[in-house]
C-alpha cells in the first residue's frame, strides 16, 4: 500500500506513522515552472484539511497551498526559504511542511497515486 495521498489541487501527503510530509506534486511543479517563493505557515500553527496553509509562487503563477490533512505543524522546510527552486528539482523530497496528524481517517478522502495520475491526465484534455 502506498504512503502517498493527493488532493485534486496537487498537494501531496507522504505519510510515515502519524506524520505527514506535505508538498506539491511533480505535476504541479512542472506546471508552475521555476518556483521563486514559498509562503509557509508558522511552526505550531494548525492545518485544517482542505483549507489554505500557504502559497507558492513561480515565474509563471502564484497558487494557494491547501492542506491534505489536519494537524499541528511540527516543522517547516527552512531550506526552501533560501532556495525555493529545490521544489522543481524533486518536489517529493523537498516537502514544504511536516504535520502531526490529528485525524488519520482524513486520508481516506484523498486520491491514491493511481487516481491522482488519472486526475492529471483528465486535466490535460
Amino acid at each position: 500500500m502506498s504512503n502517498m495521498y493527493f488532493l485534486p489541487s496537487h498537494e501531496y501527503a507522504r505519510v510515515e506513522g502519524n506524520i505527514a510530509y506535505i508538498g506539491i506534486s511533480k505535476y504541479a511543479a512542472d506546471q508552475l515552472g521555476n518556483v521563486v517563493y514559498v509562503d509557509m505557515p508558522e511552526m505550531d500553527d494548525d492545518t485544517v484539511a482542505g483549507e489554505e496553509f500557504g502559497a507558492i509562487e513561480s515565474v509563471k503563477a502564484a497558487s494557494d497551498l491547501f492542506a491534505p490533512v489536519s494537524g499541528a505543524i511540527i516543522e517547516i522546510n527552512e531550506e526552501l526559504i533560501d532556495n525555493p527552486r529545490l521544489i522543481n528539482e524533486d518536489p517529493e523530497k523537498h516537502w514544504i511542511i511536516k504535520v502531526e496528524m490529528n485525524n488519520p481517517a482524513e486520508l481516506d478522502g484523498l486520491l491514491s497515486p493511481e487516481a491522482y495520475a488519472e486526475h492529471c491526465a483528465n486535466e490535460k484534455h
